[in-house]
């Protein structure tokens, strides 16, 4: 068992090392200790930056393109981030994932949609349209199945599973729904997470100090 494991790590050291020497001058920025595991596909490498120790896992779609009028479209990955399998991140002007976050799988980021003004005109067929950017902040943790669509989510949040996120969600927040909406924030006074509004207000239902 312990050759095994010694086999294997060595194995996933290798690996790494020879993705690190083809992909390290496609990126505007890769730090130490980054790696993309099996890729669905890469596309706009020179406008992705990513810190040290980025893993972003098994069969993700990373995308940054200049498809709505913004030459230079942003892509940065912060330190210590991990996103999950089968993830979605979709750029054409800024996406800011901040450190140490966390995605499940299938997870949706996107600062773009598709135009649909015109009935006469298959969707597939009409422009990109540019939403709002997109920023995660630092220790956030997203959820299975979750969309964040042209919006801020602050610090140390948790995006509960399926939400669909499309207004900003301040720090220290716990979101739910479709559309993702506040159910509970840290309390800095009672040093606690309370029950909150839709708005983010504090009610007077106490919860308890960690979890959902």
């Amino acid at each position: 068992m312990i050759i095994i494991e010694k086999f294997l790590s060595l194995y996933r050291a290798f690996n790494w090392i020879i993705w690190i020497l083809i992909n390290k001058r496609k990126f505007k920025q890769l730090g130490q200790k980054s790696f993309i595991n099996k890729p669905l596909s890469i596309k706009g490498h020179r406008y992705i930056s990513m810190g040290n120790k980025v893993l972003i896992n098994y069969k993700s779609s990373i995308i940054v393109a200049p498809r709505t009028g913004f030459d230079n479209p942003i892509l940065e990955i912060h330190d210590g981030t991990i996103i999950g399998n089968f993830n979605h991140i979709y750029a054409t002007k800024k996406i800011i994932i901040g450190k140490k976050v966390l995605t499940a799988d299938k997870v949706y980021v996107s600062d773009n949609l598709h135009s649909f003004k015109d009935i006469n005109v298959p969707i597939m067929d009409q422009p990109i349209k540019q939403n709002g950017e997109v920023i995660i902040g630092d220790g956030t943790w997203i959820g299975e199945n979750v969309c964040i669509l042209g919006v801020t989510i602050g610090k140390n949040c948790v995006i509960g599973a399926n939400a669909v996120v499309t207004q900003d969600i301040p720090d220290y927040s716990v979101a739910v729904g479709i559309p993702a909406r506040i159910i509970k924030r840290f309390n800095h006074d009672s040093k606690s997470w309370e029950a909150t509004d839709t708005q983010g207000v504090f009610s007077n239902i106490k919860t308890e100090k960690e979890g959902l």
